[in-house]
């Protein structure tokens, strides 16, 4: 027997999250697949009315016949009650226990040190775009199977390798409540892992493992995705039974705010099919860059849902992993104090800028000087051409650092420097 399949026999079942969109009143009957060790009850018929007796008059067989139809009509009513709410029983069981607790279980896997210098790359720049057959040639190596012990279950997940000494990115349900924790690469080779640190707000978690010129993957920049664009998605399905399993979709939408167990998450969305197992495996974009972290799927147990799956983008993975990796927790984030046109416009002397429309009073825009109708030509060295460059720039400053900026203002050109003191968490 080999090393996968002596690790396959010891999985009992897996653990997964997944979004539930609100019931709606219609009903619509569907068939789910059991996961592996759960245990699913048998639906209970409404028992038959019991027999009477017969008994002697008209009357008694004509009130006996009245009273039968309304006990039929009864039945009816229950049974379909019945099988609403043992549908609703049914899924609750299927995608296991995650929404029994909403609060954080406390991770006890081995842990390793933070504060080594370690970051998550994420480039702007990429090649030409590939076949579907090079991409899962360059990016299924740097998939792994992972899997944590969670009480007397297994929770199976998927991650991606970033650092070729071992460091790999999966979501933080995926490990939450462990205590141990294995990962395997496609080539069937395991290492116990450790612990980096996690956030649950986020849903991003960090391990590592103790090896060398491992098969990192490449991370793109999500906020040069635009709706149509082609994406990937290499997960584990359903754990072993369907290792490695590449999907294909497009980008449904991008900047999703969707509600995951009381908080909102910011989320790239696909039709790239997703399933249990896949939390935490790639989204990879047409040159074989990961710009995203599968998380969730949308479900209901009474409507039949396909195609809704959602990523974290690269962009809040850039920021929150670095934290990770240097602190063990997020650090809020600055605030810039301004808002400007989505694209740059072209100015009189060639060059282009981003137009102030906002100043936040005694932001640090405003103490710096900066004006409503000023034109944003660089901010730290960096030109402008959409607001989604000036919000990559902020992205790479933390509280306390200082932002140099490039205006044009009434054909002059206007050198300022912010002071980013506040947090977006003080502005909300």
């Amino acid at each position: 027997m080999s090393e996968r399949e002596d690790m396959r026999a010891e999985l009992p079942g897996e653990v997964v999250e997944t979004y539930r969109q609100p019931d709606p009143r219609e009903v619509v009957e569907v068939y789910t697949r059991p996961l592996p060790g759960v245990y699913l009850p048998k639906r209970q018929e409404s028992p038959l009315p019991a027999k009477r007796k017969k008994r002697k008059g008209l009357w008694i067989f004509m009130g006996c016949l009245c009273v039968a139809l309304v006990l039929a009509v009864a039945a009816f009513v229950l049974s379909r009650a019945q099988n609403r709410a043992h549908d609703r029983d049914r899924f609750e069981e299927y995608y296991g226990e995650i929404f029994e607790e909403l609060e954080p279980k406390e991770v006890t896997i081995p842990t390793w040190p933070t504060g080594r210098g370690v970051e998550l790359t994420v480039l702007r720049e990429h090649g030409e775009p590939l076949t579907a057959q090079e991409i899962y040639r360059l990016v299924n190596p740097s998939v792994v199977q992972v899997m944590v012990e969670v009480g007397n279950k297994m929770s199976l997940g998927t991650g991606v390798i970033f650092t070729e000494d071992g460091y790999i990115l999966t979501n933080y349900h995926v490990v939450e409540g462990g205590s141990d924790c294995y990962i395997a690469l496609d080539t069937g080779k395991s290492y116990q892992a450790s612990y980096v640190a996690g956030d649950p707000v986020s849903d991003l978690a960090v391990l590592k493992v103790d090896g060398r010129g491992l098969p990192a993957a490449e991370f793109g920049e999500s906020d040069l995705l635009t709706v149509g664009d082609k994406v990937y998605a290499i997960g584990n399905p359903l754990g072993y039974e369907l290792w490695g399993t590449m999907t294909d979709g497009i980008v449904s939408a991008v900047d999703r705010d969707v509600q995951v167990d009381g908080r909102t998450m910011t989320l790239i969305q696909t039709n790239a099919a997703l399933n249990s197992g896949n939390s935490g495996g790639p989204l990879i974009n047409e040159y074989g860059q990961v710009v995203g972290l599968n998380v969730i799927k949308m479900s209901s147990s009474y409507f039949s849902i396909e195609g809704l799956g959602f990523a974290i983008p690269s962009a809040t993975m850039d920021r929150v992993v670095d934290d990770l990796l240097a602190t063990g927790e997020p650090q809020p984030q600055p605030v810039l104090g301004l808002s400007v046109r989505l694209e740059a416009t072209q100015l009189s002397d060639r060059s282009q800028g981003l137009e102030v429309v906002e100043i936040t009073p005694g932001g640090a825009a405003d103490r710096a000087g900066v004006q409503v109708g000023d034109y944003v030509l660089s901010a730290a060295g960096h030109p402008l051409e959409t607001s989604e460059d000036l919000l990559w720039v902020r992205r790479q400053k933390r509280l306390g650092d200082e932002l140099d900026m490039t205006l044009w203002r009434d054909g002059e050109i206007v050198e300022v420097t912010l002071s980013l003191q506040e947090s977006m968490e003080e502005t909300e």
